[in-house]
């Protein structure tokens, strides 16, 4: 609890502190997130998901009975910042989404205060490095930050999750993401920019259990991680951001414990994010069949007043 209310700052509601020179993740800013603006999570499958992008809200609402900051997942499966898309991807139905699309009408939509932004998965298209490719994940990434800094929020950039070689089709495509991670990672020094590793952790995480079991994994097909692989993803944003005590917690169990209704409380952010998630894609439009339509931003409101009476019951 005494390591949370470092965060918290007159006039804020949470402070996120990026410390230059943190041996884990080094960055080039503080971001602060002021009373009543908006978290916006934008990436692939794996952040549409939603466990990680929980993870943390729950974090804060644990944390500070008075936090009243809104996160709003937007991510999108199968998207990219590069553009490109396999022949034949998703058995030729559709080819992969650009973030570029529809990035000026969520952003004008939900009008966040700070944007984490979470791609590279899908942009090497699971394919052995190509110096074009690589240009082209560069090149979006770098028009995304610039879109989103023109608007005045704070952008955080988060290193693509570990691809597992052993559960997935391709041995050799987490090397391909080591390169693209560094890359980000670079760009704290040569642009100034923020940004917190879930790659580099995640991938000596996995390596680490499966000296102990070979079984180990996150992701059955090697992309998409299970609870833990998105708890390991939070916990690094979030110490990321200055919260030292996740680094004593394991696992989700372990997270949740931490607070006598965590795992209840968790469970009501988890069914509050995919509402407003599927509200704010089916309002902004994408270009991607088979997701769910979302309800009427009236209904969503008033569900969501109804999930935070609920969690209010349960605060401290």
């Amino acid at each position: 609890m005494k390591n949370f209310r470092a965060f918290v700052a007159a006039g804020l509601i949470a402070v996120f502190l990026l410390v230059t020179g943190r041996a884990q993740n080094v960055s080039a800013a503080n971001v602060l997130v002021p009373l009543n603006q908006k978290v916006l999570f934008l990436g692939d499958s794996i952040t549409y998901a939603g466990q990680y992008a929980a993870d943390i809200e729950t974090y804060f609402l644990l944390r500070d009975p008075a936090s009243r900051v809104q996160f709003i997942n937007a991510a999108l499966p199968s998207e990219t910042v590069s553009g490109l898309s396999e022949p034949g991807h998703a058995g030729g139905k559709f080819p992969r989404p650009d973030l570029k699309e529809r990035l000026d009408r969520v952003l004008q939509r939900v009008k966040p205060g700070l944007v984490f932004v979470c791609y590279g998965m899908n942009d090497g298209i699971y394919q052995p490095f190509d110096g074009q490719r690589f240009q082209a994940f560069k090149d979006g990434m770098i028009r995304v930050h610039e879109k989103i800094a023109a608007t005045g929020a704070k952008v955080v950039h988060i290193t693509p999750p570990v691809y597992d070689g052993v559960t997935g089709k391709n041995e050799f495509y987490n090397g391909v993401l080591d390169r693209y991670s560094q890359w980000l990672l670079d760009q704290r020094q040569a642009a100034g920019w923020s940004v917190i590793d879930v790659h580099g952790p995640m991938t000596a995480f996995l390596a680490e259990q499966r000296k102990t079991n070979a079984n180990f994994f996150f992701a059955k097909d090697g992309v998409h991680p299970d609870d833990l692989g998105h708890w390991i993803m939070a916990r690094q944003i979030l110490l990321g951001l200055g919260a030292a005590e996740v680094a004593a917690w394991p696992d989700p169990a372990a997270f949740t414990a931490s607070h006598p209704h965590g795992a209840a409380i968790l469970q009501l952010v988890r069914q509050r994010q995919e509402m407003l998630r599927d509200t704010t894609l089916t309002l902004t439009g994408y270009k991607r069949p088979g997701l769910p339509a979302g309800i009427p931003q009236a209904e969503a409101d008033k569900k969501s007043a109804e999930i935070e009476h609920q969690i209010e019951a349960y605060r401290p």
